[in-house]
């Protein structure tokens, strides 16, 4: 009977310690079966955020060049392209870095000048329907004409984007959009273009004949829709959260190596739930595309930014909006442009919800840089509960801690689907 009681006792031991070994070789990513208990209504939030819901390119009729490979490739070079600058030293590169997920790490980016509002970024902008940060032009093309003759960034005119096209790149641009005229310095004024900035320029243009006018517009307008062809190929892969959402859709949650932490967990819950993230941050791309004012800290040594409110009229006078000679698309393509809201009052101040993919990997924020860290973000979401645009809810330092773990889950690598040309 002593014996039997011994071996009793021995093998309790033995459960005992293969029971603490196990736990302490247990991944801290273990979570109890409650923390992976969705109702059907949150999975199909989930689902709505992952990026297998992101679904194909969308087509934009305005330009019928967009999905051309040969476009694409012809735009890569010009994005990378130096030339198009009056210090032939900034490119569309120089604030959209490969290297930092297609923008920069300014809080102000800086062209040929320092300018108002740091660069967006581009992974999955051609799912947009609104460019820039105050949404002044309705196409990924227009958009990307906009920094080239801006004396803040690229400073040249779109007359000497066309001389350049026609000395360097003539063989590839007419092989995609057709012949162009020889362009020379005498009869084509290189500092031409439809400026308000500058009589010089505006005179030089004016002085051009309709004819002449009318070929720098489309050469230059071919590049911009050459650029929106490669730039729209710029997309986020999937990210651990989105990996997370997989298993949980698989109802494969007693994994012991789930995708996301406990605090990333309670930070996705707080996202959906409690903190009311999702109501601007929305979708496989986490934004709604809509224009807010957050009630942001102003720079006190630059003039107001008024946002979205002067916008609206740049974009509906754009020469090179969807409505515009220029476009490829008929006019019933063009609702967003033909059914905008054009109640300036309301959007004095506003500015478009950026996407939270990669988040985390491109400091500063807003869209003046005004907070370097994610962290300086949430505290100031936090402090705004009176302005309706926000209502985050009373959070915890903690919840705080859990929302910044899970915005880090949504870092991915961003990728060009567009093969470098040699």
């Amino acid at each position: 009977m002593r014996n039997n009681y011994i071996r009793a006792i021995g093998f309790a031991v033995a459960i005992s310690l293969l029971l603490l070994i196990a736990n302490m070789t247990v991944p801290k990513t273990v979570l109890s079966m409650d923390q992976h208990t969705w109702s059907d209504q949150e999975k199909a939030i989930l689902g709505s955020l992952w990026i297998g819901s992101l679904g194909s390119l969308p087509v934009d009729p305005s330009n019928k060049y967009s999905d051309n490979p040969k476009a694409a490739a012809f735009g890569r070079k010009l994005f990378f392209e130096d030339h198009f600058s009056g210090n032939m030293k900034v490119s569309c590169a120089t604030c959209h870095r490969e290297d930092y997920s297609f923008t920069d790490n300014l809080p102000l980016s800086h062209g040929m000048d320092t300018t108002p509002r740091r660069s967006m970024p581009l992974a999955g902008v051609a799912y947009n329907s609104w460019f820039f940060w105050d949404g002044r032009t309705d196409s990924l093309w227009s958009q990307a004409l906009g920094p080239i003759e801006s004396k803040l960034e690229h400073g040249i005119s779109r007359t000497m984007s066309a001389y350049i096209i026609s000395k360097y790149y003539r063989e590839e641009y007419e092989s995609l959009f057709g012949p162009i005229p020889e362009i020379t310095e005498d009869k084509w004024p290189q500092e031409a273009r439809p400026a308000q900035d500058d009589p010089n320029a505006l005179k030089a243009w004016v002085l051009m004949t309709p004819e002449q006018r009318d070929a720098v517009n489309r050469i230059y307008v071919n590049m911009g829709k050459s650029i929106a062809a490669f730039v729209r190929t710029i997309v986020p892969q999937p990210s651990p959260f989105d990996h997370y959402v997989e298993q949980v859709q698989a109802a494969d949650t007693t994994n012991p190596r789930m995708a996301l932490t406990n605090d990333e967990v309670a930070g996705l819950r707080l996202f959906i739930g409690k903190a009311k993230c999702t109501n601007c941050h929305n979708g496989p791309m986490f934004t709604n595309s809509d224009f807010h004012n957050l009630g942001l800290p102003q720079n006190k040594k630059a003039a107001s930014d008024e946002g979205r409110s002067t916008a609206i009229t740049q974009v509906l006078s754009s020469e090179f909006n969807c409505l515009g000679k220029y476009s490829d698309a008929h006019p019933n393509e063009c609702p967003e442009l033909r059914f905008i809201d054009t109640s300036d009052k309301k959007y004095v101040g506003a500015f478009k919800t950026p996407t939270l993919r990669g988040v985390t990997d491109r400091p500063p924020y807003m869209h003046a840089g005004q907070f370097a860290t994610v962290r300086e973000v949430l505290e100031f979401y936090r402090s705004q509960a009176q302005n309706p645009e926000l209502g985050h809810g009373d959070l915890t330092d903690k919840e705080l801690n859990q929302l910044e773990a899970f915005l880090h889950t949504l870092s991915s690598p961003v990728t060009s689907l567009q093969a470098e040309v040699k």
